[in-house]
C-alpha cells in the first residue's frame, strides 16, 4: 500500500499499443535498436516474410535457427526456449515501444509497421545466407581437393612434370589423406555449430 510520502509511478503503456511513431528515429535510437543481433534477426525475418503479420512463435524459431546455424526442424526445445523468452519479454516490446512493430503479446502476433523501413538499410543483405554460404563452401573444398589430387596423380603417372618422381601409390595416398582431412574439418565445423 502506498503512503503519501512514497513516490507514485505512472502505469506503463501496454505493449499492444500498435501506434506508429510519426517522426524518424535519430541515429542513437537506430544504433540502440540494432545493437542486438536478435533484434536484427527479428527485423530481417519480418522484412522477408510474405505477410506483414507473422506468428511470434514462427519468428522466434527462425531467429533461433539462424543463431544456431541450423534449420527450424533441427532445433532443440532448449534452443527454441532460449530465444523465445528474451524475444517475448524484451526485444519485441522494445521494437514495439519505438513504433517499429505492432507486438500483440496476448495474441502472439507481430506486425511490421512502416517505421521498420527506417532500419532496412542497416540490416545485413541476407541474414542466414552466411549459414548457407558456409554449407555450400564444403563442396568447393572437396572439388578443389579432387582437382589438386588429379593434378598430382596425373603428374606422377606421366614423365612430363616434376611430379613424375612421385610414385603413384604415394600420390594416391596423399589424395586420400587430403580428402579425409577435408571431411574431418567439415565434421569438426558441423560439431561446433551444434
Amino acid at each position: 500500500m502506498l503512503t503519501d510520502d512514497q513516490p507514485q509511478t505512472a502505469p506503463t503503456a501496454p505493449v499492444e499499443s500498435g501506434e506508429e511513431t510519426d517522426g524518424a528515429l535519430d541515429a542513437d535510437d537506430v544504433f540502440h535498436l540494432l545493437q542486438n543481433q536478435r533484434r536484427r534477426y527479428a527485423l530481417r525475418y519480418l522484412q522477408l516474410a510474405d505477410s506483414d503479420t507473422v506468428k511470434m512463435r514462427d519468428l522466434a524459431e527462425q531467429v533461433a535457427a539462424w543463431e544456431h546455424d541450423t534449420t527450424v526442424e533441427l532445433l532443440s526445445s532448449k534452443q527454441r526456449q532460449r530465444v523465445y523468452i528474451p524475444l517475448y519479454q524484451n526485444h519485441l516490446p522494445k521494437l514495439a515501444d519505438e513504433g517499429i512493430i505492432d507486438y500483440q503479446q496476448s495474441r502472439g502476433v507481430v506486425t511490421r509497421l512502416d517505421g521498420a523501413d527506417q532500419l532496412d538499410d542497416y540490416l545485413p543483405d541476407a541474414v542466414g545466407e552466411e549459414f548457407e554460404e558456409a554449407e555450400t563452401a564444403w563442396p568447393r573444398y572437396y572439388l578443389g581437393t579432387a582437382g589438386l589430387g588429379s593434378v598430382l596423380l596425373a603428374g606422377s603417372l606421366t614423365n612430363a612434370s616434376v611430379l613424375a618422381a612421385v610414385p603413384g601409390a604415394v600420390a594416391g595416398g596423399v589424395v586420400l589423406a587430403a580428402v579425409a582431412l577435408v571431411a574431418l574439418l567439415q565434421a569438426a565445423a558441423d560439431g561446433e555449430s551444434d
